[in-house]
């Protein structure tokens, strides 16, 4: 896993990745079918706090990449998918995900299979939500996160996408989507993190979405 992840991301020592990997309950692989060999993972926590007086269930994403040669496969997110409605069929609801981006391509996979997520580009976040947000990342990261701007600074721990992975191309920026997430996070390309949050629910997926848990 380490070997995938140092091949994408800068500064990926194995003391980093260790560290990453001990706050995680769950690890989703995928493996070449021949040789049996690492093209991708997702690391996962789940875990459940209380907002606002009331149980609330969260599911962090951590490490997460996919070998170029698999970029476009739904083998990965189907299995993510399908891992999260299992493993917290028995957590209160409700569910959120929490996740921290730097690189368009995580964001992504928001608008691909949630309907509703935030921050995004054609709705404010709502106060609600908003509130939540702060409070998820400032439980988990603590000073690193900064509510004016919803960035986690990871400083010496950062691990930025190397060169010519995730690269915003002027076509790229037609997106409204990928648009938003380099104006929200214009530090992404020095492993700075965008805070999002989705909830977890059949209700909120896409039609993509709702293909990936068949």
């Amino acid at each position: 896993m380490h070997g995938v992840f140092r091949e994408y991301y800068e500064g990926a020592t194995m003391e980093l990745f260790d560290r990453d990997l001990e706050n995680k309950d769950w690890v989703i692989l995928l493996l070449d079918n021949e040789s049996h060999g690492v093209q991708g993972f997702s690391t996962l926590a789940f875990y459940t706090t209380s907002f606002e007086g009331a149980p609330c269930s969260v599911v962090y994403s951590g490490d997460t990449i996919i070998r170029s040669t698999h970029w476009g496969s739904p083998e990965l997110p189907r299995a993510w998918v399908r891992t999260v409605l299992e493993k917290s069929a028995e957590m209160p609801q409700p569910l959120y995900w929490l996740l921290i981006s730097s690189g368009y391509k995580t964001y992504r996979f928001l608008s691909l299979f949630y309907k509703d997520f935030f921050p995004r580009h054609d709705t404010p976040t709502p106060p609600a939500m908003r509130d939540l947000i702060h409070f998820l990342a400032n439980e988990r990261f603590g000073s690193a996160y900064d509510r004016v701007t919803g960035i986690v600074h990871l400083g010496d721990g950062a691990t930025p996408l190397k060169s010519g992975v995730a690269e915003v191309s002027k076509e790229r920026m037609q997106d409204s989507h990928i648009a938003f997430f380099v104006q929200q996070n214009p530090g992404h390309g020095r492993g700075d993190e965008l805070v999002c949050l989705a909830r977890v629910h059949p209700d909120n997926f896409t039609a993509a979405g709702r293909r990936m848990t068949r």
